[in-house]
């Protein structure tokens, strides 16, 4: 049965040509920061003597690697507003391959900021890489959504999280002393970032733009025939261009939406409210807590210091596992057990992993609770909320509203992942391993919201699952309902 077909190879490597200088590149950034945190703050005491000849005050040090790790977040923020438009504009995989410019120029910075003696140019390609990811992590969950056929778009747009895992596991693997975590090598690991976008302006131009864009967007119903024989081959094209040319159909004449535009749409208030709380949601669920203990519970597990760096791979090694495992079962499961599953679970976790480091000292014991807890919680968030949310923010729009909800989303998402960096130090002083039970209130409320109000959306069309909101956003109200679907198809003649 055709239902049950694997993904041409076309669209897997098409796939890996997306996510090598997309997501990866977002989960590498974050990871090789940690490895040179002291070397980097042995550059800056130097620069900084040598340069006014005088030592550097340590709050002020603080303050240049403060600016530093976050100016990240401040790139990615600029990033996901730009690459809504980006995407409209030049394509889906024009602005991925436009994308890559940013990045090799953030490594020439990154690069000769020791030679040169200018910790600036580390803040500006630390910058501008953060615009990368931003720009990278709304624009190719949108490609492998459009491109995937209906019964496979859960696991193909997976693959968002599967190179971010793999990006954080790589960035901890090139940052062991063995590779470049030497304090030598710190200029070339940070600037190592053009490697993966090397090799996808190498890989990308020659796969296809993302069919759906071209027809509904540009009007190039060739180009879209080509795309999809490509994709799917000549003879399973068919059934996509059925579904294509009835999303166009509703939509002709439509533009694509700005995100103004969207904020005022009653048509897709739900899904705008669903996205906006599912980014906030995935941000503050804990995950960062769990990194943070990480270390503090190897040591009391009986890990020798030398040894964490190579533990520690193993929370990356279990996430991208987790990304893999829920690759999976997605088109299998559906979004909503895997989704809700995941925040019942992490709910679960944090009233252990509360308990466990309260009396982490009472029993030998307990320590190894506190490991189990700490890659089960890791586990769970990857097969819950940090696979599902991405691809549910492509399915709950259709293609006139999908580039603006996915702007809306990367903005919120940058705003929280900044703003939960800068609290959670003053969180955890405050209430120490207590902190869990904020996290334990925030997961079980995801739960709760995503139970009453998010459809599943396994094997439907954008269109299908727009109509299943429509309950939601005009009530029980019929008359308001058919006034709407008339005007919309008023709209399309």
């Amino acid at each position: 049965m055709a239902h049950h077909q694997l993904p041409s190879w076309t669209l897997f490597l098409a796939v890996c040509a997306v996510g090598i200088g997309g997501t990866f590149q977002y989960g590498y950034n974050v990871s090789i920061i940690n490895a040179p945190t002291q070397h980097i703050h042995r550059f800056l005491n130097e620069t900084w003597t040598n340069r006014y000849h005088k030592a550097l005050n340590p709050d002020l040090l603080t303050f240049l690697w403060s600016v530093i790790a976050s100016v990240f977040s401040l790139g990615g923020l600029c990033g996901a507003v730009v690459g809504g438009s980006m995407a409209i504009r030049l394509g889906r995989k024009g602005a991925l391959l436009m994308n890559n410019i940013i990045a090799m120029l953030a490594s020439i910075l990154m690069g000769i900021s020791f030679p040169t003696g200018l910790f600036e140019l580390l803040i500006a390609g630390r910058f501008l890489i953060g615009i990368n990811s931003g720009v990278g992590i709304c624009v190719q969950p949108l490609y492998l959504g459009e491109v995937a056929p209906k019964h496979l778009r859960g696991g193909m747009a997976m693959g968002s999280s599967i190179f971010l895992t793999g990006g954080i596991l790589m960035g901890q693997i090139i940052g062991l002393r063995e590779l470049l975590g030497e304090e030598m090598y710190w200029p070339l690991l940070l600037s190592s970032s053009c490697l993966p976008a090397f090799a996808q302006l190498l890989f990308l131009p020659w796969f296809p733009e993302s069919p759906r864009y071209l027809l509904i967007d540009r009007g190039d119903e060739l180009s879209c025939v080509k795309a999809l024989k490509r994709f799917h081959g000549s003879s399973e094209y068919g059934r996509e261009m059925e579904d294509i040319q009835r999303e166009s159909f509703a939509l002709d004449g439509v533009k694509a939406k700005k995100p103004w535009q969207l904020l005022t749409d009653r048509a897709v208030r739900w899904q705008l409210i669903t996205v906006i709380v599912m980014t906030m949601g995935q941000q503050l669920s804990g995950i960062n807590a769990i990194y943070f203990y990480a270390t503090y519970v190897f040591e009391q597990a009986g890990i020798s210091a030398e040894q964490i760096p190579y533990v520690t791979l193993g929370t990356g090694a279990c996430e991208c596992l987790t990304a893999l495992t829920c690759g999976l079962l997605i088109d299998y499961v559906g979004r909503r057990y895997l989704i809700i599953g995941g925040y019942l679970l992490m709910t679960l976790w944090s009233i252990v992993l509360t308990f466990s480091l309260t009396y982490q000292e009472l029993y030998p014991w307990v320590p190894y609770v506190s490991m189990t807890s700490i890659f089960a919680f890791i586990l769970s968030f990857g097969l819950g909320p940090g696979g599902i949310t991405n691809i549910l923010i492509a399915e709950l729009f259709i293609q006139s509203s999908r580039a603006a909800a996915y702007m809306i989303g990367g903005t919120i998402s940058w705003i929280s992942f900044f703003t939960i960096g800068m609290l959670f130090p003053f969180i955890v002083n405050r209430l120490k391993q207590y902190c869990f039970l904020v996290f334990l209130l925030e997961c079980s409320s995801m739960a709760a919201f995503l139970f009453f109000v998010i459809p599943e959306t396994k094997n439907k069309s954008f269109l299908a699952i727009k109509k299943e909101f429509h309950k939601l956003n005009f009530g029980r109200n019929k008359k308001e309902t058919e006034l709407y679907e008339r005007r919309q198809l008023h709209d399309g003649f």
